[in-house]
């Protein structure tokens, strides 16, 4: 069985069809999702699905471009969902510089990310950090925190293969989706090829970042097979071997709180 790392099903693009569409998830092969907040809002909504479906876990945090929904009282609060039995990790935290160039701004996103990162070590949870053209800030603020004592993934990976393995030295996993089947994604499959198996975990970020042939389209985690095919074939291994290996990954990751997945 899969186990799709990040997802967003609280999403407006899955309103007409969610329930049905994430019941049908274990009968395709899905076992195990995180749905992963990336604001004070989507939080609250990615909380209420892992209440809703027993395979379903939440991962709370708010997101570089959302963090204006942030000050005391709605951090207090954040602080207080990772208590909660089914919170898997603290996310998605980290930079974004692609769309905030302003260096206030960037400077308001390097405070928060290292704020949530202390979360994370206070509540002994697992952190899904996103990073974009940032890599240089990000590595500056995790080293700044420790990262190494805050086990991790980083999510939606797109830097250079030397750079994935000094996040990998930090013990950090990489986070791979659909991206990899893209023709233009050379400097991600040359990073899949070099780092080890076991530190790569299976993302879709849907309703985004579709697979090819579906790339355009919207995303969903039974889509999350064209990513092993691409993964098996970089490495010249079977799939069933990167289904297998990137699940044992996963449960060794999100192995917080006496949260236990299941092996079918």
């Amino acid at each position: 069985m899969i186990f799709e790392t990040h997802a967003h099903y609280d999403d407006e693009r899955f309103e007409e069809d969610r329930d049905a569409l994430i019941t049908s998830m274990p009968g395709r092969g899905v076992g195990t999702i995180i749905n992963v907040g990336a604001s004070i809002e989507s939080t609250k909504t990615t909380l209420a699905l892992s209440e809703k479906y027993p395979f379903v876990y939440a991962a709370v945090g708010v997101y570089p471009s959302d963090i204006s929904g942030l000050n005391e009282e709605t951090f207090a609060w954040l602080k207080e969902q990772t208590k909660k039995e089914k919170v898997a990790a603290v996310g998605e935290i980290g930079l974004d510089y692609y769309w905030d160039k302003e260096p206030e701004v960037q400077k308001q996103q390097r405070y928060w990310f290292a704020e949530q990162m202390k979360m994370a070590r206070e509540a002994s949870l697992p952190v899904i950090i996103h990073s974009r053209d940032a890599a240089a800030d990000t590595m500056e603020v995790m080293k700044s925190v420790h990262a190494e004592e805050i086990p991790g993934v980083i999510h939606c990976y797109s830097y250079s293969k030397e750079m994935a393995q000094e996040f990998i030295k930090m013990g950090y996993y990489i986070g791979v989706g659909g991206v990899v089947t893209f023709k233009n994604a050379k400097k991600l499959k040359e990073t899949v090829q070099e780092i080890p198996l076991d530190r790569i975990l299976l993302e879709t970020d849907c309703p985004y970042m579709a697979p090819e042939p579906h790339r355009g389209e919207r995303n969903d985690s039974s889509y999350i097979p064209f990513v092993i095919k691409k993964i098996a074939e970089l490495r010249g291994i079977t799939p069933e071997e990167v289904e297998q290996a990137t699940r044992a990954n996963a449960e060794r990751l999100f192995r917080n709180k006496d949260i236990i997945y299941k092996k079918e």
